[in-house]
């Protein structure tokens, strides 16, 4: 029996793709997980035919071409302990490169287009987490000048715009100006209160931009909050060779994802939104319980395992996990962080679902890419868990590891890849008492408990000794 060769992945040649969808959302942040998540229940919801999606790229333009080659086509693979299952997804109708100032003008401008969803990273949004606008933020103030003066403009340029914040104000400029009407941003990131956090920074940055601008803002813009959940690790060239074997089809941008998801969203969207909740989503009206659970529970069980696993030597969750002391340390955490969650969340359930996601070998989450913006991971998912014991009088073990061995690394190797580095950078350089201000760079909250600190400031000290001890005695017994 011959074998089928291979063929490039395109929506003509693909028989199943069907019609194209309508584009009615635009999202921002086109990356793996939105592929895995927001597009598959959006492909997956009922009336899928009438919700095509125009996505832009965050950091990667290469992205954009390679899904315009394939005509918005891409394979997910659901990746079980047991085997894969294939689906090619057929509802990215338009890819643009996120520096397109051009394509966000005309994208967002359409009245067609009434939802905005983003995955760009906690650290994208440029924002505290009470909102406030990161005026520290160089990209984010040269954007704000620049938007200042084209909105002062009779004719709309399409200026150069990095940051998301600046991107979606272009955007609603130019829908604005085309009495588009309203439309609902969803964003989809791991921010507690994500949907409030972006809703009080976009008003605050309209109101430095423009003033007709805030106002339209106010009366057309409504923000939804949402929890996310899906592992998705990066695909790597094994992943690719894998489709290409299975499926016949030679796909240069799958994606490989676990079984399970889930998607929880509280909000309006008074001009319509994909019948989500037949693919699963589900609509509550406070997300903040399901997005406590999964950010401290999941994420958090994440972020404890990046640091104290790769310090342990492994390479991978589902390699951590198994460690004994990793997963001792991981149960301290949970048990601390139930404390503050409530009972009808079904926290036994999640957390024994947890520990088998966490333990399917075949996705290969690599601890060094949770590692990175580990500032602001660590103040969202780790220290309210802290300073919520800490102010009943309880303590949090597993947090003060963390944290010590998070700044043993920076004392000792330096940091990962972190939005905050000018500031770790600052107190590293300059700091006579690092530990204590790196611990308060995560949390300022930490302050009313100068004892945890010094616990912190002790397990530090103790460790750096240690190396430091055993790196001199590795040097005394080598060959001469």
């Amino acid at each position: 029996m011959s074998v089928v060769e291979p063929r490039a992945l395109a929506r003509d040649l693909y028989a199943s793709a069907g019609p194209t969808p309508t584009a009615r959302i635009a999202h921002f942040g086109l990356g793996s997980f939105h592929r895995a998540h927001q597009a598959w229940f959006t492909a997956h919801s009922i009336d899928a035919l009438e919700w095509g999606i125009c996505a832009f790229t965050g950091r990667s333009a290469g992205l954009a071409t390679t899904l315009r080659q394939q005509g918005g086509l891409y394979t997910l693979v659901e990746r079980s302990a047991t085997g894969d299952r294939f689906e090619v997804m057929t509802n990215l109708v338009e890819i643009h490169d996120g520096a397109d100032s051009t394509a966000i003008i005309d994208v967002v401008s359409r009245p067609e287009i009434v939802v905005i969803t983003t995955t760009v990273t906690e650290a994208g949004y440029r924002l505290h987490l009470d909102g406030t606008p990161r005026r520290d933020d160089a990209e984010l103030d040269h954007d704000v000048i620049t938007l200042q003066r084209v909105t002062r403009e009779d004719c709309l340029a399409a200026p150069v715009i990095t940051t998301v914040p600046g991107r979606l104000l272009l955007g609603l400029e130019a829908r604005r100006r085309n009495n588009a009407g309203p439309v609902t941003i969803v964003p989809c990131d791991n921010l507690p209160r994500n949907g409030w956090v972006l809703e009080q920074g976009l008003r605050q940055l309209a109101h430095m931009v423009s003033p007709q601008l805030h106002t339209w803002l106010n009366e057309n813009v409504t923000f939804a909050s949402s929890s996310v959940d899906r592992i998705t690790p990066r695909t790597t060239s094994s992943d690719v060779d894998t489709v290409t074997g299975a499926t016949r089809w030679l796909d240069a941008a799958p994606v490989v994802t676990e079984p399970f998801a889930s998607w929880v969203i509280s909000g309006n969207f008074p001009a319509g939104r994909p019948r989500w909740e037949t693919a699963g989503v589900l609509f509550v009206a406070d997300v903040e319980p399901y997005e406590r659970r999964k950010l401290w529970l999941l994420n958090g069980a994440h972020s404890l395992l990046a640091v104290l696993g790769l310090d342990a030597g492994h390479r991978t969750v589902a390699q951590a996990i198994t460690d004994p002391r990793c997963r001792d340390w991981v149960e301290s955490f949970w048990t601390s962080a139930r404390h503050h969650l409530p009972e009808h969340l079904e926290l036994d359930v999640y957390c024994a679902q947890l520990l088998d996601r966490f333990q399917n070998a075949r996705i290969m989450y690599e601890l060094e890419q949770i590692a990175s913006d580990g500032v602001m991971k660590l103040r969202t998912r780790i220290a309210p868990v802290i300073v919520g014991e800490l102010r009943v009088g309880r303590d949090c073990d597993a947090g003060a590891q963390v944290l010590a061995t998070w700044i043993v690394r920076l004392v000792t190797i330096g940091s990962f890849p972190d939005a905050e580095g000018l500031a770790l950078a600052a107190i590293m350089d300059t700091s006579v008492t690092p530990t204590p201000d790196l611990v308060h760079l995560v949390d300022s909250d930490l302050r009313e408990f100068p004892s945890f600190v010094h616990r912190v400031e002790q397990l530090v000290d103790e460790r750096v000794a240690r190396q430091r001890t055993s790196t001199s005695n590795d040097a005394t017994t080598q060959p001469n």
